[in-house]
């Protein structure tokens, strides 16, 4: 009884040593891995080495862009009839704008009709003459003569007719005014039943395409010297403060002006969503070259702010990802330059970095 007993004793301590010994030698359970769906998500880019870029923060306006601009004036002289547009709407290359009613017009109408009918009388009339002269009661001269009148009467009537076409005349002595390129009305200064003189002094409307528009800035003595044709421009607006419009740096007015002190200079940007209007106030960057010197550059959107430091997501692997704190040297626009920290040819995550911070950081 008491060897069974032993027996017993010796096997249990057996047992439980290797039970142990299996729990230490367990492998650790794995760390963070990306899953399929965050990998989709995640952009990865390579840490490389950028020439370093200052920039000088200007401010200045959206205008329109001027060679694109039309400005579209009465050529008579009448009442505005019917206005058919407000100021900020779209039109179409030929849309009717205003209907205005002149006395101008009814003459043109007036001597439309009689070249209409001196036409239709000389054609008879040459008609008539041939008649005649195959018929021996007219001679030569005569038909000559009546081709003669013909010949002016049609160029008068193409004369009038061309006229009346160049001015727009309809019936009942109305005129319409019709756009002559598609844009936006960025000016009008006409009313509905307006009297108004056709003096040149002023135009009916003025009518943008705003596809592309300029931004003038203003730049202080102390700045013209680092700026130059062809430098990128960052520029920001109040309506969509979260959004960067970009464009390259396309005139420098070389005057200076007299009161404010400061240089002109123009930026084209592209426009196709429409969202930036003339008279917006702008707030623009201009990027320049630090000359020549060399900086890590990443994006800047890829840098997590947290406990009052700077961290990356270094990516090694789908399941070998690093927290790696960093020090900016400086930011301009959309790239930071990196002071330490991170080395050429590195990898790191640039968008949705923070959930990948948060996994591995919680």
């Amino acid at each position: 009884m008491k060897n069974l007993l032993l027996y017993a004793v010796i096997l249990f301590s057996f047992t439980s040593l290797e039970g142990c010994k299996n729990k230490a030698e367990a492998p650790d359970p794995p760390g963070f891995c990306l899953s399929d769906t965050l990998k989709k998500k995640i952009t990865i880019e390579e840490v490389n080495l950028q020439p370093v870029k200052n920039a000088v923060a200007l401010s200045g306006k959206i205008d329109a862009n001027e060679d694109k601009v039309v400005k579209v004036f009465p050529v008579v002289g009448g009442i505005v009839e019917e206005l058919r547009v407000q100021l900020g709407d779209y039109v179409k290359k030929g849309e009717v704008l205003a209907t205005i009613r002149s006395g101008e017009i009814a003459e043109f109408q007036n001597q439309l009709s009689a070249a209409e009918s001196n036409q239709r009388l000389t054609e008879k009339a040459l008609n008539d003459a041939r008649d005649m002269y195959n018929s021996g009661l007219a001679t030569q001269k005569e038909v000559m003569a009546a081709q003669a009148d013909v010949d002016k009467a049609r160029s008068e009537l193409r004369r009038i007719s061309q006229t009346a076409s160049i001015y727009g005349v309809k019936d009942n002595a109305t005129q319409e005014i019709t756009a002559p390129v598609a844009g936006y009305i960025i000016e009008k200064n006409v009313t509905n039943n307006m009297h108004f003189r056709v003096d040149g002094s002023q135009s009916f409307f003025t009518i943008a395409n705003l596809d592309e528009v300029w931004v003038i800035a203003n730049v202080f003595e102390g700045d013209i010297a680092k700026i130059k044709e062809g430098d990128e421009a960052e520029v920001k607006v109040i309506a969509y403060s979260d959004r960067v419009f970009t464009g390259k740096v396309d005139r420098i007015f070389s005057i200076l002006d007299p009161q404010s002190r400061v240089m002109k200079i123009r930026i084209r940007i592209p426009n196709t969503e429409k969202l930036l209007k003339p008279e917006m106030f702008a707030q623009i960057n201009i990027k320049y070259s630090g000359g020549g010197e060399q900086m890590l550059a990443i994006p800047s959107r890829a840098i997590i702010f947290d406990k009052n430091k700077n961290f990356v997501m270094v990516y090694k692997g789908d399941c070998d990802i690093d927290t790696r704190e960093i020090e900016v040297h400086q930011t301009i626009g959309d790239t930071s330059y990196i002071k330490s920290g991170l080395q050429a040819g590195e990898k790191i995550i640039s968008k949705f970095q923070l959930l990948v911070y948060d996994a591995l950081n919680d």
